[in-house]
């Protein structure tokens, strides 16, 4: 049942008190204890000329309309068939109820009259709603239990309310109510049916939507039969339909479809799809030769990005001269010195990116030749001609080593000749420093003239064999050819490029015994080749570790490694 309202009024208007207390048959009284109307007459039981208003009247009803939050909620006196409810006094706090259960149907009622019945209780609550069960005790409550959960909203606003049994005084025939939330069974268990049954529309609604946005299955593979076959045979020929024949060529293989009938058939379609092998291997060498393309095109514009950066770097170091710094003001040199270390970093980044790309480049050329030589280690079958191949190599190798130190030896002279130091400790350091190459000389000299003993030997184990005796014979007199032609001033290569470096580091050494910082070293390496790098002299510096060490010297924010030379302390020791 809806429960219709009625148009409350403030509390400034007492006539709904004043009808309430006139009812019990008392006098109505303010909070003040003055009279509120002076027409009361007790006899009468009411008040003069006003009629009593019955709630139950088409149009009227128990709940209140909402009204504006300025305007509080007056309840109304109810008039039932058999009692009458009076409202609670205003004045007082709202009555606690307890935390509303999940799926609440069932309140508690309690504040009955002792002569209370069942008729009673359905007569004052079945105008909330629709009731299903009511259990009474044997004292004065009961629990109601409604078809729709609003309802107890509704049941709620009676709790307060004093109840009087027709026109009797009775303490037995009075009471006051009081509704609250109550728990029960029925209820959890249909709001729990309830909610499960929201979880199984929320999961099919979900499982219809992800088979909507499922992607569609692949078509089914088709069942061999000489039609098929047929058709078959002629998709492996085409590129466009390739992959798909091949796929379905695969499951027919894999079922078994095979047999001695269909052998030939079979045989031409993988026949088919062998011809397509040398098709694939075109469109990767086409691909790997654009690799290759972007490769270069990349390092090209990387060095082009290095040439800015170097020319942006000695823009720096120009304006860091005395001649213009000191034009700067103290903010200005600032940003100039942040400007030029952030341009230097960056510029060192991209250096090494691009001497990665390098040493990549040069280990697969390498990787290359290896391969190369392994392959013609193996397509000839003598051994004897592939050990003169390995000592031709490393006769070269010492010979280039060779070379690289007499260049250094006569630079360094040159170097001291033009120099003409003035301090004798220069003078010392110069001397070590060559008799240290020297030594290394006279080692690689040692070297060369194991390898032409070793060459000997071979000479005189290849007499032997008469077939192979003119071959190696021919090969030897063009190595000894190529030995004594050798000339003096021949290029360094790319790979023993280091040698130089650590020449020059240990010449710069002797001259700071009290050692050097790594930025200190590059900033002269770098004047000789822009393009070599702090982690890469660092990286030499540590493959030679009874050459050079690092040390820490300092205390506190001065701490800084420094690098020495330390090549002379294994001969004094020893």
């Amino acid at each position: 049942y809806a429960l219709k309202t009625v148009v409350s009024m403030p509390m400034s208007d007492p006539n709904a008190w004043a009808t309430a207390m006139n009812n019990l048959g008392m006098a109505p009284m303010s909070m003040t204890g003055q009279p509120i109307m002076s027409d009361f007459d007790p006899s009468l039981g009411m008040m003069t000329g006003i009629a009593p208003m019955n709630p139950m009247m088409p149009g009227l009803g128990i709940v209140p309309p909402p009204v504006s939050q300025d305007m509080p909620i007056v309840k109304e006196i109810i008039h039932c068939k058999s009692c009458t409810l009076f409202p609670p006094n205003p004045n007082l706090p709202p009555p606690a109820t307890r935390e509303r259960p999940p799926g609440c149907k069932t309140v508690f009622v309690g504040g009955l009259p002792e002569n209370a019945t069942e008729q009673l209780i359905v007569e004052v609550f079945e105008q909330c709603g629709s009731i299903i069960a009511i259990r009474k005790s044997k004292k004065n409550f009961c629990h109601i239990r409604f078809t729709e959960e609003h309802t107890v909203d509704k049941a709620l606003f009676l709790s307060g309310y004093r109840v009087r049994l027709g026109s009797s005084t009775d303490k037995k025939d009075t009471g006051r109510l009081h509704v609250d939330f109550a728990q029960a069974r029925d209820d959890l268990y249909e709001w729990e049916c309830r909610q499960r049954m929201l979880a199984r529309e929320e999961r099919h609604r979900r499982r219809i939507e992800e088979d909507r946005l499922r992607p569609p299955s692949p078509p089914p593979i088709v069942h061999f039969s000489e039609h098929e076959c047929s058709q078959l045979g002629e998709k492996l020929k085409d590129d466009s339909k390739f992959a798909e024949a091949v796929r379905v060529l695969l499951t027919w293989v894999d079922r078994g479809e095979v047999n001695r009938r269909n052998a030939n058939n079979f045989y031409s379609m993988i026949q088919s799809s062998n011809s397509h092998i040398r098709r694939l291997m075109n469109e990767k060498a086409a691909h790997e030769k654009e690799m290759e393309e972007a490769k270069e095109k990349f390092k090209n514009a990387l060095a082009g990005i290095l040439v800015q950066f170097e020319q942006i770097v000695s823009v720096f170091h120009a304006a860091s001269k005395q001649k213009a710094w000191d034009h700067f003001s103290k903010a200005q040199r600032k940003n100039l010195d942040m400007w030029r270390k952030q341009a230097e970093e960056i510029r060192n980044i991209h250096n090494e990116e691009l001497m990665g790309i390098r040493r990549e480049e040069e280990m697969e050329m390498s990787d290359d030749d290896m391969e190369d030589a392994l392959d013609s280690k193996d397509s000839d079958d003598s051994g004897p001609l592939a050990q003169v191949e390995a000592l031709k190599e490393e006769n070269d190798s010492l010979r280039c080593q060779l070379d690289a130190y007499r260049n250094e030896v006569e630079l360094l002279k040159q170097e001291q000749g033009k120099a003409q130091p003035q301090r004798s400790e220069e003078d010392t350091t110069r001397q070590q420093q060559l008799s240290f190459l020297q030594q290394a000389l006279q080692g690689m000299q040692k070297q060369l003239l194991k390898l032409r003993e070793d060459l000997k030997q071979r000479e005189t184990e290849l007499e032997k064999n008469s077939e192979e005796k003119q071959q190696l014979e021919s090969q030897i007199q063009s190595l000894k050819d190529r030995i004594q032609a050798f000339p003096t001033s021949h290029a360094l290569p790319v790979s023993y490029r280091r040698l130089s470096v650590w020449g020059i580091i240990s010449t710069f050494l002797h001259v700071h015994p009290f050692g050097a910082s790594i930025e200190y070293i590059c900033s002269y390496l770098q004047r000789l080749d822009t393009k070599i790098s702090t982690t890469e002299v660092e990286t030499l510096l540590g493959r030679l570790p009874c050459t050079f060490k690092q040390e820490l010297t300092g205390v506190g924010a001065s701490l800084e490694k420094r690098w020495k030379f330390c090549g002379f302390e294994g001969i004094k020791t020893a």
